[in-house]
C-alpha cells in the first residue's frame, strides 16, 4: 500500500500542527484534517492566519505554505476517511467523571467513536494511528471496536504518541528528540509501521525513529509526562521549604540542575502545572497501576498531583493571608490565563484554580493574557464553579467579580496586588515604574514564575514575593 491520502480525526492542538508539518515535509500526500466543530474548521481556514483556533510560534507560516495545496481542513468526514490510506485519531481523552475508574481513568468515549466512524465509513484497508495519548492496551481495544463494526477492510492499528511541548510545537516537530511507533510483530502490522516510518523519514534521523511494541509505545508516552511533571513537583516542594529557611531555590534549582545526572530541564519552581496532559496522564498511570493491585505505585503517582495542589493552594493562601483583613475593596491582577507561555491553551492552567480560590473571598480579579480569549476565561471560570457545586445564580454573581482586560497596564490600574501566573516574555518588558505609579498604595507583585527582578522592583517601592525565596 502506497500512502497517498491521510486524513486525521481532530482539529485541536495536536492534530492541525502534527498535520501542518506532515503536509510540509510529504508535499507528495494529500493530507485531510476533519472535525465535526465547524467553527473550529473555518478558524482553520481563515484568510486571517492570526485567528487560527491554535496559537503556536510558526505555525501559520506552515500553514500558509501548505493549506490550500496538500493540507486541508473539512468537516467532510465520511468521504475523509473513505479516501484516505492512513488515518489519525487525534481527538481528547479526558479524565472520566463518571462510572468506574471517575477520577483517574482516560474517557475512552471520544475514540471508540472515532473508530466507530472509521469502521462505519472505509471501504477498503486501512493504516489506523493513534496520536492521542491513551491508556495501556487501548489499540487492542481500537481494534477490536474496528473489526466488529466492519468485517470487510483489513484494519492495522499503530501507536505514534504525540510529545509536543505546547509553545514549541512546531520547532518539536521539526527537530524531534524522538518519534515513536508501535506496532503488532505480525507481518501486516510490521509494514504498517514501515508505511509510517516512511513518511517521518522524510525529515527525521533514522537514530531517533523507534519501533516498539504497541503496549510500550502507549506506556512510554504516560511515564514520560509523569517524570516530567514530577520533577517540577519536586521542584515545587522544597520552593516551600525555601521559604522557610534562607534558601533560595532559584539558587538550588541551579545547582542540582548543574549535576549532569540530573540536567536543569523542568527544574523551573512555579505556581504549578498545567496543560492537558501531564494531570490527566499522571491519574491515568494510577488507576492502571491499581488495576493491576500495585497501591505503592499507584499512592507514588498520586504524590505528584497532590503536590501540585499544594502549590497553587498555599500561593492563594498567601494572598488570602496578606488581604482578607483590609477594609477596602482588594482588586488583584492576574497576569496570565494559559498553563504556560506561547499558546492559547488554558486546559488545567493553575491560574483557574487560584481564581477559584480567591473568588471565596470578597475581592475583585482581573484577568490579562495575550492570547487567551475572554468567552474562553469565563467559561473556564464557570466550569470551576460549577465543578464545585455552585448554582447558576451563584455563578453569575461570583462571575460579575471579574473583569477581563485587552491590555495589561489597562489591567494592572488601581490594583492592590500584582500576580504573575503564567511566564510570558510580555511581564518581564513591562514598564513597572509606570506600573507603580498606576496602583494603589503599599501594592504588591507575586511573581508566580520567578521571572522578574526582585531588586528592581523593590527599588521601584512594590513590596515582592517570590516562589521559594
Amino acid at each position: 500500500m502506497k500512502i497517498n491520502n491521510i486524513c486525521c480525526i481532530g482539529a485541536g492542538y495536536v492534530g492541525g500542527p502534527t498535520m501542518a508539518v506532515i503536509a510540509l515535509k510529504c508535499p507528495e500526500i494529500i493530507v485531510t484534517v476533519v472535525d465535526s466543530n465547524i467553527e473550529k474548521i473555518n478558524r482553520w481556514n481563515s484568510n486571517n492566519l492570526d485567528d487560527l483556533p491554535v496559537f503556536e510560534p510558526g505555525l501559520s507560516d506552515v500553514i500558509a505554505k501548505t493549506r490550500n495545496k496538500n493540507l486541508f481542513f473539512s468537516t467532510e468526514i465520511e468521504n475523509s476517511i473513505d479516501n484516505a490510506d492512513m488515518i489519525f485519531m487525534a481527538v481528547n481523552t479526558p479524565t472520566k467523571t463518571y462510572g468506574e475508574g471517575k477520577g483517574y481513568a482516560a474517557d475512552l468515549t471520544y475514540v471508540e467513536s472515532c473508530a466507530k466512524q472509521i469502521a462505519e465509513f472505509s471501504k477498503s484497508d486501512k493504516i489506523v494511528v493513534e496520536k492521542s495519548t491513551l491508556p495501556v492496551r487501548t489499540a487492542e481495544r481500537i481494534k477490536n471496536v474496528l473489526n466488529l463494526n466492519n468485517k470487510k477492510v483489513k484494519f492495522e492499528v499503530i501507536s505514534n504518541p504525540e510529545f509536543l511541548a505546547e509553545g514549541t510545537a512546531i520547532n518539536d516537530l521539526f527537530k524531534s528528540d524522538r518519534v515513536l511507533v508501535g506496532g503488532e510483530s505480525t507481518e501486516s502490522g510490521k509494514i504498517a509501521v514501515d508505511k509510517l516510518v516512511e513518511i517521518y523519514q522524510k525529515w527525521i534521523p533514522d537514530n531517533k525513529i523507534l519501533r516498539t511494541n504497541v503496549w510500550s509505545s502507549e506506556l512510554s508516552k504516560l511515564v514520560s509526562n509523569a517524570m516530567l511533571a514530577q520533577r517540577i513537583s519536586s521542584i515545587n516542594s522544597i520552593s516551600a521549604l525555601c521559604e522557610k529557611t534562607e534558601a533560595n531555590i532559584e539558587e538550588v534549582a541551579k545547582a542540582v540542575g548543574m549535576d549532569s545526572r540530573i540536567g536543569s530541564s523542568f527544574l523551573k519552581s512555579s505556581i504549578g502545572f498545567g496543560g492537558s496532559c501531564f494531570k490527566k496522564d499522571i491519574l491515568n498511570l494510577v488507576y492502571i497501576a491499581r488495576q493491576y493491585k500495585l497501591e505503592e505505585v499507584a499512592e507514588y503517582w498520586e504524590n505528584v498531583v497532590k503536590i501540585n495542589n499544594y502549590q497553587t493552594f498555599r500561593l492563594g493562601e498567601k494572598i488570602v493571608d496578606l488581604f482578607k483583613k483590609s477594609n477596602d475593596k482588594t482588586t488583584i491582577t492576574l497576569l496570565g490565563w494559559s498553563f504556560k507561555k506561547d499558546t492559547n491553551d488554558s486546559r488545567e492552567s493553575a491560574t483557574i484554580y487560584l481564581t477559584n480560590q480567591l473568588l471565596k473571598y470578597n475581592f475583585l480579579i482581573n484577568v490579562y493574557d495575550p492570547m487567551v480569549t475572554k468567552s474562553r476565561i469565563i467559561e473556564d471560570i464557570k466550569s470551576q464553579l460549577e465543578s464545585s457545586g455552585k448554582k447558576k445564580n451563584e455563578i453569575e454573581k461570583i462571575i460579575s467579580k471579574v473583569k477581563i482586560y485587552k491590555n495589561g497596564y489597562t489591567a494592572l490600574t488601581n490594583s492592590n496586588l500584582a500576580v504573575i501566573c503564567t511566564e510570558w516574555d510580555e511581564f518581564k518588558a513591562f514598564n513597572w515604574n509606570k506600573i507603580f505609579n498606576s496602583m494603589k498604595i503599599n501594592s504588591w507583585v507575586y511573581d508566580g514564575r520567578n521571572i522578574l527582578d526582585r531588586d528592581k522592583l523593590e527599588k521601584i517601592g512594590f513590596n515582592t514575593f517570590f516562589i521559594g525565596q
